[in-house]
């Protein structure tokens, strides 16, 4: 039965969902899975090399580390090379957030947010309603003092 082919993207997801399941299973290992896992299956499209949702978990430059070898790969229809790129993809995405934490988290240099901060906070407060700011405004102070419940252990919840 052939396999349907897979994006780039989607091949990383499953790379990341099988490191999840077995968090102890080396970057070696999980390469040698994902061969025999997509070996006989179409290569992926070479036209959308990107792996969207990772922009917010590191910086491209790690994230994006292996799509060389993937399009290198798929080029040479060669399996190993892109799943090879694949996982250096996902190490470097995930050392990225065991030694700095999710982005944007720890450092200034990596927050998106700024430069576009004070624009934003000057057009909400010029164009959205005051009922609605006030609306907004509730629903955040309930998420915070959600997430403030949430890290007090059970025990001294009274």
């Amino acid at each position: 039965m052939a396999q349907e082919q897979q994006s780039v993207a989607d091949i990383f997801r499953r790379a990341q969902a099988a490191h999840r399941e077995n968090p102890q299973m080396s970057y070696k290992d999980l390469k040698a899975q994902l061969v025999r896992e997509y070996k006989g299956a179409p290569l992926p499209p070479v036209y959308n090399l990107a792996i969207p949702e990772q922009d917010a978990r590191a910086p491209e430059e790690d994230w994006s580390a292996g799509l060389s070898l993937v399009l290198r790969g798929i080029q040479q229809k060669d399996w190993a090379e892109v799943i090879n790129g694949i996982v250096l993809s996902l190490e470097q995405t995930e050392g990225y957030e065991r030694e700095r934490g999710a982005e944007g988290s720890t450092d200034e240099w990596h927050d998106r947010s700024v430069g576009i901060r004070g624009a934003l906070e000057k057009g909400v407060g010029k164009w959205m309603p005051e009922e609605l700011k006030a609306v907004v405004e509730r629903s955040a102070a309930r998420i915070s003092n959600r997430q403030a419940e949430a890290t007090i252990p059970k025990k001294d919840q009274g």
